[in-house]
């Protein structure tokens, strides 16, 4: 492992989340010295400047989660932990002197930016006219008004599947019992990302110097609800005959429903024409390696 590696400091809002904690273990494991950026910091810029400052890279994963009841409270909680942060997060690097600013800032994003139910390329301006199309535009918004002299990757994730994953948690027990449902018709598309795959994407966009550039995060198999339930009970040596009706979903989510009732169809070739290889790239190795 070389000395320069081993120094490089990256700084990273959101660290004590599902996402921050894997990816800040990984980065670790490959030699860099990680510092996690408290939410109390992000709201303090002079505090803000002090964590980042002479950072080589920093991760924007900060955002509360979205798969709740969308009152006018969490509406706002919603925007605020993902907008204003990461507006005051490109502040805070803008005032650095330009020796000490971090070469790149990797920030998550999301799929939801999307219309559902259509096909999308990075290139698609065919955006959800929703809360949530909103608020993942107002999201990346920001990072175009970092310096020219800071990179720029800014991944669209898809949700995200792992043995601990806030989906696979939800899951695992119903489709253990015999419940495990698809929902509607379950034709609607099914975008997922390997959690292993998500963390492989962050180290790579940190080691090899792309261009300003937005990727899918996603893996390139276009899988619907209806396999993917049919191969998670599978798996699990289960039956899976249940329908949920969307009627059910909004009872318990409300609005927020829609996440799980439609979804976008997304490609990630622009990523893979990059050059990052997916050690997951369809639903059944995916769940293969979760249910193992």
């Amino acid at each position: 492992m070389s000395t320069q590696k081993s120094i490089k400091k990256i700084a990273i809002t959101g660290q004590s989340g599902y996402l921050g904690s894997l990816i800040s273990q990984r980065l670790v494991s490959e030699g860099y010295e990680v510092h996690g950026i408290s939410r109390a910091k992000l709201q303090l810029p002079e505090k803000l400047t002090e964590e980042i400052r002479s950072a080589y890279a920093v991760i924007n994963l900060a955002g509360s989660p979205i798969l709740q009841r969308w009152t006018d409270k969490n509406k706002k909680v919603i925007y605020e932990s993902r907008v204003s942060t990461t507006n005051n997060l490109v502040t805070a690097i803008n005032n650095l002197p330009k020796t000490q600013r971090p070469k790149i800032i990797i920030s998550a994003s999301a799929i939801g930016i999307y219309k559902s139910g259509e096909l999308h390329d990075e290139r698609s301006q065919c955006y959800d006219d929703g809360f949530v199309g909103k608020v993942v535009q107002d999201w990346e918004a920001p990072i175009s008004k970092l310096e020219v002299d800071v990179r720029k990757t800014i991944f669209r994730i898809g949700p995200v599947l792992g043995k601990n994953s806030q989906m696979i948690s939800r899951l695992r027990l119903p489709f253990k019992l015999g419940l495990g449902a698809r929902i509607g018709s379950g034709k609607q598309a099914f975008p997922f990302i390997h959690i292993d795959d998500l963390v492989a994407a962050f180290v790579w966009a940190i080691e090899n110097e792309q261009d300003n550039e937005v990727y899918n995060l996603v893996a390139p198999q276009n899988s619907t609800n209806k396999t993917f339930t049919k191969v998670f009970a599978r798996l699990l040596h289960r039956p899976a005959f249940i329908a949920i009706p969307v009627f059910v979903l909004r009872l318990l989510f409300g609005e927020a429903a829609k996440m799980l009732a439609d979804s976008p169809i997304v490609s990630s070739s622009k990523l893979e024409k990059a050059g990052f290889n997916f050690r997951f790239p369809d639903i059944e190795s995916t769940l293969k390696e979760i249910v193992e």
